[in-house]
């Protein structure tokens, strides 16, 4: 809402050709309230003014010698961009009113003065200028958030993928019926398999053998929808090797509570658990 002391503040210019008419609106205007008023005799002056104003409102006589009011409404539009003109004509012509309206006056005063009448539609077009630049800057200050918020995820999510690049072999995410939907590092290559294989196949594109008990418990973990971490499985390659491989992974869900899959991170720790001589695997599940 705008306040009426944020009207009485407005900017206001008045161009009249005619100073008693000039005099006469100032005085209305300053035993209303209003503070901050400028006036002109020079219809020629206008746009320059308002280029370094950019007034509330322009109360704006129609016919003056050499330059009149739809010439410096011309003029005008060509400094607002938008195409708000903030203009209230003044006239004593009634065929000029549609005319005037059509080229952009937001209202009309006519000659001679009501006052009442002339303080109404002062105050209410007023009112309608602050609201609209009131919005306008809003829309501005929600623009650059919005873009500033872009900003920090888009840098966000670059320095969780270099975290994950750094703290695991791959990252990967799956629908809610299993399918692999994005994938970074070498999962596919370590894993053997296509990018439309489920996570809980027993034998991969090589031939190699998943330990079935430790699929069934990681399997039952992905059903449940729980999330678990640094789960190690292992498969017997064809060339007969064993491989152990660790896998972390939280389900995800949209913001009604619909379960779309999971996301997780994974890397290849045979070497560290031959080393260590490692007990079986354990999956470990995080309680939420």
């Amino acid at each position: 809402m705008i306040s009426k002391q944020e009207i009485l503040n407005a900017s206001i210019l008045i161009v009249d050709d005619q100073q008693p008419n000039v005099l006469l609106l100032q005085e209305l205007l300053r035993d209303v309230g209003y503070t901050c008023i400028v006036s002109t005799t020079d219809p020629a002056a206008v746009c320059e003014l308002y280029r370094k104003n950019r007034y509330d409102l322009i109360l704006l006589d129609l016919l003056m010698p050499g330059m009149d009011g739809f010439q410096v409404m011309e003029a005008i539009r060509e400094i607002e961009t938008d195409g708000y003109l903030p203009v209230l004509v003044i006239t004593a012509q009634p065929d000029h009113k549609l005319r005037a309206l059509t080229a952009g006056a937001k209202d009309f005063i006519a000659k001679p003065f009501d006052l009442v009448e002339v303080q109404t539609r002062i105050h209410n077009m007023l009112e309608v200028r602050l609201l609209y630049r009131k919005l306008e800057n809003y829309n501005k200050v929600l623009e650059q958030k919005v873009l500033e918020r872009t900003a920090e995820l888009r840098a966000s999510e670059a320095r969780f993928r270099r975290l994950t690049e750094l703290s695991s072999d791959w990252y990967w995410e799956q629908d809610e019926n299993g399918h692999f939907t994005k994938i970074f590092g070498p999962v596919l290559e370590m894993l053997g398999i296509r990018i439309d294989d489920v996570l809980g196949k027993t034998r991969d594109d090589r031939g190699a053998v998943w330990n079935e008990t430790e699929r069934e418990m990681l399997e039952a973990n992905l059903a449940a929808r729980r999330p678990f971490l640094d789960f190690v499985y292992s498969r017997t390659n064809p060339d007969g090797s064993l491989q152990h491989l660790m896998v972390s992974g939280e389900p995800m869900f949209d913001s009604s509570g619909r379960f779309t899959g999971y996301r997780g991170v994974g890397k290849d720790v045979t070497g560290s658990v031959l080393s260590d001589n490692a007990s079986p695997p354990n999956l470990k599940t995080v309680s939420k």
